[in-house]
């Protein structure tokens, strides 16, 4: 595991990212970028613009155009990042945009009470974290910023940190350590951040203890969110559960390659790749009245009582809405 990073500056601002190394081509990017946009739209006037009619019907003139705007501003470095890393055009253009159809068409995601999500300010939110691969994490960032239309700041776990690529991936999008530093940070900057207090307890559970939550650590996170003063709000996620039910754990052979778990599930390892593929299961994520705490004293996040009280009172609450939602579905798939 990599060491912590450092705690961010809270008055650090977006930091443009031409301080990356210069393009060094045969030729200057910004013309490079001009030339190929003027190719491809040249292209696009002729034969083949008619043919793209056809078959995408009207406006996709203007999808084309926003495409080749962000390639251009892509080859230029013309865009931003803060100081966690966070990208967020290339989030809410790329991730965001392959992400949508997993949650919208394949997991058919019920969004509930995102009016309780502030339309501006610091809060935070904190869910139940199941179903052995975190896609319920990556669903609701896409739940948040689609019907709230705020961008979520995950906190993960150190290993996503160290793995190559996934490590680079995720801080472009808005993810970060999960740390009482950066937490604070964001929270006071007026972020919405995510939180997922289980942690492996949670997504690495066996599938006989399905929506039983596991403990929430030391409350960490309310003492965060005590300390800036935001409002938490928790998440309740119903069908995650079940997108790859954990039957065994070669926990040996997890151990030898330094992962909190290795699942067995009915799919995989058995069928390969395909075991990899996630059940189509109907998914619900239902936000909850917020708890305020900006009426707690500057010092309430330095009482152990309040912030276990505080901690046990999310969990209670996630808790029982899960179980409302559970009665109330209908099946897994439907």
């Amino acid at each position: 595991m990599t060491a912590a990073r450092e705690p961010a500056d809270p008055a650090a601002k977006v930091i443009p990212i031409e301080s990356a190394p210069s393009w060094s081509g045969p030729e200057p990017r910004p013309a490079l970028a001009d030339r190929l946009a003027d190719s491809v739209g040249a292209a696009l006037s002729g034969q083949l613009g008619a043919t793209a009619t056809r078959l995408l019907g009207k406006g996709w003139e203007q999808r084309a155009a926003g495409g080749l705007g962000f390639l251009r501003r892509r080859l230029t470095g013309d865009y931003e990042v803060d100081d966690f890393g966070f990208d967020r055009e290339l989030t809410e253009e790329v991730f965001l945009a392959m992400l949508r159809p997993l949650a919208e068409k394949y997991f058919r995601i019920e969004v509930r009470g995102t009016e309780h999500i502030p339309a501006d300010g610091g809060v935070l939110i904190v869910a139940n974290h199941s179903g052995t691969v975190p896609l319920d994490a990556l669903m609701t960032q896409v739940a948040v910023h689609d019907h709230a239309d705020r961008h979520l700041r995950m906190l993960a776990a150190d290993l996503v940190f160290v793995l190559p690529v996934v490590n680079e991936l995720a801080r472009k999008a808005g993810h970060t350590l999960a740390c009482n530093e950066d937490a604070q940070t964001l929270l006071e900057r007026g972020e919405v951040v995510g939180v997922w207090p289980e942690g492996f307890k949670g997504i690495g559970k066996p599938f006989a203890d399905r929506y039983k939550l596991q403990r929430f650590g030391r409350g960490g996170f309310v003492a965060s969110a005590l300390r800036a003063g935001v409002p938490i709000v928790p998440c309740s996620i119903v069908g995650a559960e079940e997108t790859y039910p954990m039957i065994g754990n070669f926990k040996t052979l997890a151990r030898l390659l330094g992962l909190p778990y290795l699942p067995i599930t009915p799919t995989f390892p058995w069928l390969g790749p395909l075991g990899a593929i996630p059940l189509p299961t109907k998914w619900t994520i239902q936000f909850g009245e917020p708890i305020p705490t900006d009426s707690y004293p500057k010092d309430a996040a330095d009482d152990p009582m309040l912030v276990f009280n505080l901690t046990d009172q999310v969990r209670e609450t996630i808790q029982h809405t899960l179980y409302k939602l559970l009665v109330q579905r209908r099946s897994v798939f439907g």
